[in-house]
């Protein structure tokens, strides 16, 4: 795991880049290259990028995007750090079970921002990319992007509380609909199960994304900013009791043999072969 302490970024190791103008703090997945695969170094710049942008008195709603044609297609598992290790299969899941909770408050340093956030996803927007787009206030998808929380397939817990937000969003159903199957949904479902505010096509993505945080940054931000914080603390009045949950079943997962057959099934591009185990 990466050093979470520290708080530099080194030079050419941007994951996550932080632009500032006209009262937009932009902040920008900037591996193309990897499709902005995710990793422990990906979370840990977001989190101090984030801090950054709450004591900026300039900055007055927040802009999401990714380069390239992909938001983020998940975890990136060639990052240096991916895997945990311990020397017994409990010190592991404990060991995970940290590094999930971990995850867990540097995400909430981006959601629990005083500012609004804005997500603009394109292309694939899938597992920790799909629960990182689910952190902002409103997303705006062009209508070549694809969600899905594929975790299952892999034989892991979803562990970053996307599912418990689409629960929110669109209902417990279809949260479990999703994260059960593992099943891909195009923009245009998304926007119907309240999951997107708004489609458009994929050129028009940035400048209505920009607009849109424009317009919010225009307003009083004092009202802005308690809107969004009344607004919160009704939809998340159970989540950190639940997110605690998640961080442990996704640590008992990810330590599972069936996790080892859902990646290596995967890699070898064959059918995993679960035993529960």
């Amino acid at each position: 795991m990466i050093d979470t302490v520290s708080t530099d970024i080194g030079e050419g190791e941007e994951r996550v880049r932080l632009d500032v103008a006209d009262g937009i703090a932009v902040l920008t997945l900037c591996r193309p290259g990897q499709l902005n695969g995710w990793s422990w170094e990906s979370t840990r710049q977001l989190g101090l990028l984030a801090d950054r942008i709450r004591f900026d008195p300039e900055v007055r709603a927040v802009l999401l995007r990714a380069e390239g044609r992909a938001f983020c297609a998940g975890i990136d598992v060639t990052a240096p750090g991916g895997g945990i290790t311990g020397e017994s299969a409990a010190e592991r899941t404990r060991n995970y079970y940290e590094g999930i909770r971990w995850v867990h408050e540097r995400f909430a340093v981006l959601s629990r921002l005083p500012q609004p956030v804005v997500a603009a996803v394109q292309g694939y927007c899938l597992g920790f990319g799909f629960e990182l787009a689910l952190m902002a206030d409103i997303r705006v998808a062009a209508d070549d992007a694809v969600f899905a929380l594929p975790e299952a397939r892999l034989g892991v817990a979803v562990d970053a509380g996307g599912d418990l937000r689409i629960a929110r969003e669109a209902g417990a159903g279809w949260a479990k609909l999703l994260a059960l199957t593992g099943r891909r949904i195009d923009a245009a479902t998304a926007e119907r199960l309240g999951l997107v505010q708004l489609v458009v096509p994929p050129a028009e993505l940035d400048a209505t994304a920009r607009a849109l945080a424009a317009e919010i940054a225009a307003n009083a931000p004092l009202a802005v900013q308690g809107i969004k914080r009344a607004v919160d603390a009704y939809a998340d009045a159970a989540l950190p009791a639940a997110l605690d949950r998640v961080a442990m079943t996704a640590a008992l997962t990810l330590t599972s043999e069936d996790a080892r057959e859902g990646y290596t099934a995967g890699a070898a591009r064959r059918p995993p072969r679960f035993r529960g185990a």
